[in-house]
């Protein structure tokens, strides 16, 4: 997008535009990380009724229909901000506030969430270093390297990326090595369908914890104004990421769910210390293939994932702060690292202070996993409204397909994940939605109605 297409919303370029489709393709990758399933696997395995392969597939292909419907918004309005600036310019601002204010508890809450199952991991693998303490290593990390720039970030993102891989490649050969040689379960399609267990309610239910692997494709379209590439191809980034990442966390989750050593365990008591996976890892190669698939899940979640989530919350809290819908001062930018540098440091300060206060909970990691995964799916459920009502009802869009068939069908998938998701998360995370519509109206009575640059009263 050139500068002037940004500046016709209102806005002028104050970040660096220096990522290609490769770069966007990659941190949508990182975001999602392609490891994602090690760290979450057990629950997701117990919770499908052994299905966890079909989970992944139902959750790709309820992503597919909100990643097609991020592609066709952010071709209308290229520009930072998300889900909030998309529902804000094709709905109402009201609406947008409300869209951003709920996907905020998704990005707000990931980073702290990501820290503290990778301080965890790191905690089991190094007993002698306190929990706290790997916090704070990858926090002050991370916000060094995203404090930097966005290139510099592009270019870890590249080397975490292809340390995954090599990791996973590890695990898919030992393991199908280990399956060849009558190690394991043996091969079977129970991992995609099992009569025996089948249901919709207890595998739309697995779909609302293995969504949270797929997370982070949209973080995409946070980088709009720092892509030197057309809108186009952000939307075409966000779909490739999703189809990859989904093949991948597919095949490994198979391969793990045949090597699993107490299947009926498993499904009857669940996976309350998360080492499902590095117990199958165990069976495939022992102890160096289970403490391989450890480290790297902490690695992972540490370092790239919440280097990339670290990004596009700051950046999404630049978007609202710059339409005064959030405290201006978060909208700086550093003028040498053009990046948001104030709210890159108060997510870091969040994430850290999230971070330390969930470790004391036996139940942190599972409240915060929900919450964000509630926080998401609600945001999305308005992504996919402001999609019908920009291109059908006020653009007159007669692409029956792409502007209303694809996102009624998200929005029903999504609507029946989140009327499934867990009961705590419910009220938490409607108790937050509350909150903002407590905060929207406290702007209208002092007159600070949501506004958004460039819009006129006719556009919405």
């Amino acid at each position: 997008m050139a500068q002037d297409d940004l500046e016709r919303f209102g806005y002028r370029q104050e970040l660096s535009r220096s990522l290609g489709f490769t770069d966007l393709l990659i941190y949508g990758l990182i975001f999602m990380v392609p490891i994602a399933p090690f760290g979450i696997f057990g629950s997701v395995y117990s919770g499908s009724g052994g299905m966890v392969a079909l989970a992944y597939v139902i959750g790709m292909v309820a992503m597919m229909f909100t990643a097609l419907s991020y592609a066709q918004m952010v071709r209308a309005f290229p520009m930072a901000g998300s889900v909030y600036s998309y529902a804000g310019r094709g709905i109402a601002p009201p609406a947008g506030f409300l869209a951003g204010w709920v996907i905020l508890l998704d990005y707000v809450l990931v980073p702290g969430l990501l820290y503290l199952v990778a301080s965890v991991a790191m905690h089991s693998l190094v007993p002698g270093v306190p929990v706290w303490v790997w916090l704070v290593v990858f926090v002050v990390l991370n916000t060094v390297v995203n404090y930097l720039g966005i290139k510099m970030t592009a270019r870890v993102n590249r080397l975490m990326l292809a340390a995954e891989l090599v990791v996973l490649a590890v695990f898919l050969v030992v393991g199908v090595v280990a399956l060849a040689n009558g190690k394991g379960n043996g091969f079977s399609w129970a991992p995609l369908f099992d009569a025996d267990t089948f249901s919709w309610s207890v595998v739309f239910g697995a779909v609302s914890i293995a969504v949270l692997s797929f997370l982070g494709f949209d973080g995409i379209s946070m980088l709009a104004e720092e892509s030197r590439e057309e809108a186009r191809q952000i939307g075409r980034a966000m779909v490739g990421a999703l189809l990859l990442a989904g093949t991948l966390f597919v095949v490994q989750t198979w391969v793990a769910a045949l090597l699993v050593p107490d299947a009926p365990g498993l499904l009857a008591d669940g996976d309350p210390e998360g080492t499902a996976f590095y117990d199958a890892a165990r069976v495939a190669g022992g102890g160096w293939l289970a403490n391989l698939t450890a480290l790297a899940t902490a690695i992972a979640w540490g370092f790239a994932n919440s280097l990339v989530a670290q990004a596009a919350t700051s950046r999404l809290l630049y978007a609202m702060a710059r339409d005064r819908q959030m405290p201006r001062f978060l909208s700086r930018v550093n003028e040498r690292h053009r990046v948001p540098a104030n709210a890159t440091l108060l997510v870091a300060a969040v994430s850290l202070a999230l971070g330390l206060f969930m470790s004391s909970r036996d139940d942190g990691i599972s409240l915060l996993s929900t919450l964000v995964n509630f926080g998401a799916m609600t945001a999305f459920l308005a992504l996919h409204v402001a999609v019908v009502v920009h291109y059908v009802v006020r653009r007159r869009s007669r692409d029956w397909w792409r502007h209303l068939v694809v996102p009624a069908a998200g929005f029903l998938i999504l609507l029946y994940v989140v009327i499934n998701a867990d009961i705590a998360a419910q009220r938490l995370g409607f108790a937050w939605l509350g909150v903002g519509v407590i905060v929207l109206i406290v702007f209208y009575a002092t007159g600070r109605r949501p506004e958004l640059a460039g819009m006129s009263e006719g556009d919405t």
